[in-house]
């Protein structure tokens, strides 16, 4: 009898079964929006339609490359960039495939760390030590001036560059040593930083600060693994990043990989909620886009693993990772991480919100900055 009553009660209209009565799954953001997050690098100095990364744009649109000249693992020399000419019918065959405006991006900040090199057919570039050094507006205006507008001949829009780490250790093997810092003086940073800035900006590039919250007082290199900070970083690391966003228009600010127990006593910089939505955003009101330093360094893929960081690194607030395929070569990288994304979404590990606030950010710095001079460069080859 009591049977017979509960299955005339799962007729009547509005009465469902248990199964029935679960909440339906959130709406899924589609794989090529969550393409949007990533930027890749890859090996070649043509696009074939063959290719991986052909696929990562045109099928998984991704929001971008990173070029290099050199292929760490390989050894060789021309990986991505060999002339001004070669490079130019490169970039301009990613503009031309890619269904939104493409980043490209390489990392120029002059001297040791330039992919453009001289040797290479491009103008010559000085380190920032030496224009630090040197302390003359003109000449950090000079050198920025002659590459920007290198920038804009070969269709490269964005420029990793440039550094705001503050030389508190000359030491340092992976930016005093390098020449990377303009000064010991947080506000000399600031200001030929500035200089920098203001001419790429003239010419529509795209300039990311880098690294924050500072790697300067650094004693180990996070390419190579855990890097702390903890007992040399100075609050006054801070400084270029706060004046240049009081007197700039900074649309992108690139992580460290550091771990400082001054602000986070549980992560990286990369993957710090406190570092970055609570600091950068919360704190000094950065409200542009983050990029991650390389995700395939071993300060994070090492000591993480890749969906651990992923998860960490978006729900802290990056809004683009980076995977620079250059200290390993993991060619399909661009779509594990895209399926990743998409896991920790169903899975609630990361939010909706969260994914579309970053692919707004996005979305603004594309429509404001990218599109524009990809939209030259598609006139100009025509």
């Amino acid at each position: 009898m009591m049977l017979r009553f509960l299955l005339a009660l799962l007729l009547i209209p509005g009465i469902v079964s248990c199964q029935d009565s679960k909440p339906e799954p959130e709406e899924i953001i589609d794989s090529q929006r969550l393409g949007q997050m990533i930027v890749v690098g890859f090996r070649g100095t043509e696009l074939s339609e063959e290719s991986t990364i052909y696929k990562d744009l045109t099928e998984r649109n991704i929001s971008g490359v990173v070029l290099f000249d050199r292929d760490v693992i390989t050894g060789n020399r021309s990986r991505n960039i060999e002339s001004p000419s070669q490079l130019m019918q490169l970039t301009n065959r990613l503009i031309a495939v890619a269904p939104t405006s493409p980043i490209i991006a390489v990392d120029q900040e002059g001297g040791l760390v330039s992919r453009l090199k001289e040797s290479k057919g491009f103008p010559k570039s000085v380190s920032a030590e030496y224009l630090g050094d040197l302390d003359n507006e003109d000449s950090t205006r000079h050198y920025s001036r002659l590459m920007a507008q290198e920038f804009m001949v070969v269709s490269t829009n964005t420029n990793f560059a440039p550094v705001v780490d503050v030389n508190t250790n000359p030491d340092n093997p992976v930016i005093g040593k390098l020449e990377r810092s303009f000064s010991s003086d947080p506000e000399k940073v600031a200001e030929h930083a500035g200089y920098v800035i203001d001419e790429y900006s003239k010419e529509g590039i795209l300039s990311v600060l880098k690294h924050f919250p500072g790697h300067g007082s650094s004693t180990s290199d996070s390419h190579l693994g855990f890097t702390d900070v903890t007992d040399t970083w100075d609050e006054s690391e801070l400084i270029p990043y706060k004046e240049l966003f009081a007197e700039k228009e900074i649309h992108a600010v690139m992580t460290a990989h550091i771990f400082n127990a001054n602000i986070d006593s549980l992560w990286p910089a990369t993957l710090s909620d406190k570092t970055i939505n609570g600091l950068l955003r919360d704190s000094l009101g950065f409200e542009g886009v983050v990029f991650s330093d390389d995700m395939q360094m071993d300060a994070i893929r090492t000591e993480y693993g890749l969906e651990t960081a992923i998860e960490k690194a978006i729900n802290a607030g990056v809004d683009i990772l980076i995977f620079g395929n250059n200290l390993v070569y993991e060619e399909d990288i661009a779509e594990r991480a895209i399926n990743i994304i998409q896991k920790l979404l169903e899975e609630g590990k990361i939010s909706k919100e969260t994914v579309e606030a970053s692919l707004a950010r996005i979305d603004k710095l594309k429509e404001e900055v990218i599109a524009p001079l990809c939209t030259c460069m598609d006139f100009l080859d025509e």
